[in-house]
């Protein structure tokens, strides 16, 4: 195994500190693995996570206009129930708590955990899970469809709804409008290999990739050959668009990502036959984000998140951010 480490213990905390280190807008909670945005103000406060190893999900979207917070479990591991309530306790200005929290068993359970011994506090806390993979209705690690990288399209509409000022109803109700309405599937060409383990967490081929992997190396649908950057694309936006409805005239934002190895030429590539796609399709392409949002590791290949937007939700993608991780 070979990875720019020192001791693998303090793998997620000095990454944090690294992160801070380069954008004093943000701050680590002391003694725990939270980051927050270091001045706060009074409306509904924002918390995702989970396990590391996603970068830049999910501390990397902590700022104006997204999250408030984000608790980082260690690699591949949801962070704890102390985590996660230290983290709404040091987010909550009075307005309330918004949990957005990816559908895996050990995410949900930690976090509605933390949620019930907010409450006992006397803090209003909501929740939304997000389960926007279509390649499989049950994992390794989930009951129904997991949550990946179409959790960051809920930040960034979430956090911006947040950031002007709506109650905590009306920010819950704009997170699930958007966990409604996005869905996602990936690829594998490369396995990844988790720090305290030091091998692969699977193993795959010369010319063999895993169709519709999850973030943490969970199997996908099918494992296959080598196939083109188009043949790719068109299998994963017709599994996307076969569960998404959509008809002609619609508005979308498209979300190519890589998963941590993958050169952004590649992704430019498949975002090109994307682009061809969505026109065939009569779709309007509202916004297109490509670059690395929620990876695993050093896994080379990619996902493709597609959202269908409204006015409302168009309104609050395009507002400002200072998120590290949001590009400009």
């Amino acid at each position: 195994m070979k990875k720019l480490v020192n001791e693998l213990d303090q793998y997620v905390t000095e990454m944090l500190n690294g992160l801070v280190s380069a954008n004093p807008s943000l701050r680590r909670v002391e003694g725990t693995q939270v980051l927050v945005r270091r001045e706060l103000s009074a409306k509904v406060g924002l918390v995702s996570g989970g396990g590391s190893g996603h970068e830049p999900a999910h501390a990397g979207f902590v700022g104006t206009g997204m999250l408030d917070g984000a608790v980082s479990g260690e690699v591949f591991t949801s962070p704890t129930p102390d985590q996660v309530y230290a983290a709404i306790n040091e987010v909550n200005q009075g307005k309330g708590v918004l949990l957005i929290i990816k559908n895996y068993t050990g995410d949900v359970m930690n976090f509605e955990m933390a949620a019930d011994m907010a409450r006992a506090e006397g803090i209003d806390v909501a929740q939304v899970i997000v389960a926007d993979d279509v390649a499989v209705e049950n994992s390794t690690y989930t009951i129904g469809r997991r949550g990946i990288a179409g959790t960051v399209f809920v930040h960034k509409i979430a956090g911006a709804a947040a950031e002007a000022g709506l109650s905590l109803q009306e920010v819950h109700r704009i997170a699930q409008k958007v966990t409604e309405n996005v869905r996602s599937m990936g690829m594998a060409l490369t396995p990844c290999t988790v720090p305290a383990n030091g091998k692969p967490s699977f193993d795959l081929e010369e010319q063999e990739v895993e169709i519709g992997i999850g973030i943490h190396g969970e199997p996908g649908i099918e494992r296959t050959s080598l196939q083109s950057a188009n043949a790719t694309a068109e299998f994963l936006f017709g599994k996307i668009v076969n569960d998404l409805p959509l008809t002609s005239g619609d508005e979308v934002a498209i979300m190519v990502n890589g998963m941590g190895a993958t050169p952004l030429s590649e992704l430019f590539i498949v975002n090109h036959h994307v682009a061809d796609l969505t026109s065939e399709k009569k779709l309007k392409v509202h916004k297109t984000l490509i670059g690395e949002f929620m990876t695993s590791l050093e896994m080379a290949g990619f996902s493709l998140s597609v959202l269908k937007l409204d006015e409302e939700l168009k309104k609050f993608l395009d507002a400002p951010t200072s998120a590290p991780a949001w590009p400009r």
